[in-house]
């Protein structure tokens, strides 16, 4: 294997290169010298830069010098601050242009539903309308899952801690996200577990999940003698329903890809972020639906979105999206630029301008044809926004509500954390991959030296996956939900 050279500059006109790998004082990238050990991940500075210019990454400002910067110069936070500030006044220029969707040929194993979506899972859903009957839902699921779990793609409780004690706004948006997600197609069958006395009653929110193609069973724990056999039977009687279901081949239109990062490093936006845009793209092109989210990371690059709106209609409602979280960041006396985390500054990175340029690249260049609330559903094809704030939990379970169907998570820490829908865990750098493989599906570092054959694996993966392969998530038994909660609590 050829060895990597100690530096990487991802835009001709960068102040800065990243270190490939933990790098002596002196080695050098072209002219310009290390001065001092530049950490993997980090920053090294090109070219000079005075006091209160812009520091450039990825072809845009990262921030700005708050003391000059000489070549070979170590650039983090002791030199670099954010130059975000608050709302700004965005403007709409022009269309872009979205081409006809074109099939490629691509096709995964996948269970379509009657209103035609197509699941990437058979699975049973149990879903609880407030958190106090939450350890009878897992109690039902498992032993539903020792008596008929083979006979579908498992049996799974998701619960939360919401659902009373809540008002307005706030239990609305806990009533819709669980509807979305009573809707999905991954799931064969839910049954919905309800107390009785919880402000989130049963009939509003079945009310609001519809028809549900008789694939909804619901009861109130208050009313049944004997509230655990009674899951199991409901539970019983969904199985027998979704077991009759099989895959088929489908396009790569019928995929809807969840984009999300969490643990970023200084490799994200080198590796395992571009290599999902390509997912993106391949997506997209096809007329499938790739979904970004986690807005409040995506503040100082969301221009390379909003300048992909597809029409002002969907511009507007994108930069909505991005100002109104801003607001409620100003709101609560809170800075919009009040992220990276410590360990994304441990990874090396300084600003969220930085974060959100390596982020935005996980929806390619695809053209931005939707942006939706909290608890939406994806309609039609093409780049979707969707409102969710960067908490990993939080933001995928907003996308498996809004209709993904696998999630590309990248990391450069890793996380074990699982969802609703199979999430691929993607590596930012080999150390990462080789350390955790019980948590981690695939390595993007190979993207370093083969970027084209990097994509066409891990295409080949979201395929396997969309056809059944079990994520190393699923495998750990790591599968959960977090609700958004925003209001006062009783």
């Amino acid at each position: 294997m050829v060895p990597l050279p100690a530096f990487h500059r991802i835009h001709p006109d960068d102040d800065v290169a990243v270190a490939l790998r933990d790098a002596e004082a002196g080695e050098r990238f072209g002219a310009v010298a290390a001065a001092v050990p530049i950490p993997r991940g980090h920053k090294l500075a090109l070219r000079p830069v005075a006091i209160g210019a812009p520091v450039r990454k990825f072809g845009f400002a990262i921030g700005r010098a708050v003391r000059a910067i000489a070549p070979g110069e170590h650039v983090h936070s002791q030199n670099l601050a954010t130059g975000l500030v608050g709302e700004l006044d965005y403007r709409f220029q022009r269309p872009a242009v979205y081409a006809p969707p074109i099939d490629d040929g691509r096709r995964f194993e996948g269970y379509r539903r009657a209103d035609g979506r197509v699941g990437t899972r058979n699975e049973i859903w149990i879903l609880v309308t407030v958190g106090c009957v939450a350890e009878t839902a897992r109690r039902i699921a498992a032993e539903a899952a020792e008596r008929f779990g083979g006979r579908v793609d498992g049996v799974h409780a998701f619960t939360h801690p919401f659902g009373c004690s809540q008002l307005g706004d706030d239990l609305s948006a806990t009533r819709t996200i669980l509807a979305a997600l009573a809707r999905h197609p991954n799931a064969g069958g839910v049954l919905i577990l309800g107390l009785g006395c919880e402000s989130n009653q049963l009939a509003g929110l079945l009310a609001e999940i519809g028809d549900g193609d008789g694939r909804i069973r619901a009861f109130a724990a208050q009313g049944e003698d004997d509230e655990h056999e009674a899951g199991l039977a409901a539970v019983e009687a969904l199985v027998q329903r979704a077991e009759r279901d099989r895959r088929e081949p489908c396009p790569l239109s019928d995929l809807v890809l969840g984009l999300k990062c969490g643990g970023s490093d200084g490799f994200s936006g080198l590796t395992a972020n571009p290599l999902v845009g390509v997912m993106a793209d391949r997506v997209a092109a096809a007329g499938g639906v790739p979904v970004l989210t986690e807005i409040p990371e995506i503040f100082g690059a969301e221009h390379l979105l909003l300048d992909r709106a597809a029409d002002q209609a969907v511009f507007e409602a994108a930069a909505d999206l991005v100002n109104g979280f801003k607001r409620h960041f100003l709101d609560h006396g809170q800075p919009v630029s009040e992220n990276p985390s410590p360990g994304n500054i441990a990874g090396g990175i300084t600003t969220l301008e930085e974060k959100s340029l390596g982020a935005v690249q996980k929806a390619g260049h695809a053209v931005l044809t939707q942006a939706l609330t909290y608890g939406q559903t994806v309609r039609g094809p093409g780049l979707a926004l969707l409102e969710a704030p960067g908490n990993d939990a939080v933001s995928s379970t907003a996308l498996t509500a809004a209709g993904a169907t696998i999630i590309l998570f990248t990391t450069g820490r890793g996380t074990p954390l699982g969802f609703p829908t199979p999430t691929l865990k993607i590596a930012s750098n080999a150390e990462l991959a080789a350390r955790k493989p019980r948590w981690i599906d695939f390595d993007a570092s190979i993207a370093l030296t083969d970027a084209d054959a990097a994509a066409d694996q891990l295409m080949d993966l979201v395929l396997d996956t969309a056809s059944g392969r079990r994520t190393r998530s699923e495998q750990n038994g790591e599968r959960g939900i977090a609700l958004w909660k925003r209001g006062v609590t009783l």
